[in-house]
């Protein structure tokens, strides 16, 4: 069983894919973080992002493993806990990039889906419901307001340290939407049979409330 969680940076979607997980007892799946953890691992070895070569020889060399922990997504990059470091700034200005490469989408894909296969999980990115799981049972597509989103990252830079103003977040939201949407590799499209939520004046628990019954309509309609 999949749930596929998909929209823009700060929609919402990783903290309702987390409760919902918790709530279905599924695994969750934060697909972001992965990407996230490969661009870091691209910045500190210096690598060259025009440099295809370069990029996917970091990419078949790294050792990423994710998992939850009581609601945390922890990341392990090559033996190191950087669960913190892939929300840094400069892994946020250039992750966008990096997940539009081929190479390294088709990497990340690649473990995503052997995740699923495993076991029943809630999923959330930029094209689970599109490329990843395009048979997803249940598809979820989550928007909201760019100054709404930007707000809710702000919230979460100034909580690492991070002294961003609301304008630079809203333009960085911008242009990562910009390129998520428009770049040639799996962009950031609603699914056709995706049901879309619109976050803005949800808040979190509302926010589980409309996935939950979505799932529960989905089900109940199975069984007749």
């Amino acid at each position: 069983m999949i749930v596929a969680i998909d929209g823009p940076a700060a929609s919402g979607k990783s903290t309702t894919a987390k409760m919902v997980a918790k709530k279905l007892q599924m695994t969750y799946l934060d697909t972001g973080a992965m990407y996230r953890a490969v661009t870091l691992a691209l910045l500190r070895s210096n690598t060259d992002l025009d440099d295809y070569d370069s990029v996917c020889q970091v990419v078949d060399e790294l050792e990423l493993d994710i998992y939850d922990q009581e609601g945390k997504t922890v990341v392990i990059l090559d033996g190191e806990d950087v669960s913190q470091a892939i929300r840094s700034m400069p892994v946020t200005e250039n992750v966008s990039a990096v997940s539009a490469m081929k190479y390294v989408r088709e990497a990340m894909v690649e473990i995503q889906r052997n995740i699923g296969k495993k076991t029943n999980c809630v999923v959330e990115g930029r094209d689970i419901g599109t490329v990843v799981f395009p048979d997803a049972e249940f598809k979820i597509f989550m928007v909201a307001g760019v100054k709404i989103r930007a707000e809710r990252r702000l919230k979460e830079l100034h909580e690492m340290g991070d002294d961003q103003s609301l304008q630079e977040v809203m333009a960085d939201l911008k242009r990562r939407d910009k390129k998520d949407s428009t770049r040639v590799h799996s962009p950031l499209q609603k699914a056709g049979d995706a049901i879309e939520i619109d976050t803005s004046m949800l808040s979190i628990d509302q926010q589980v409330e409309k996935v939950e019954k979505f799932i529960n309509l989905v089900r109940e309609k199975n069984n007749k």
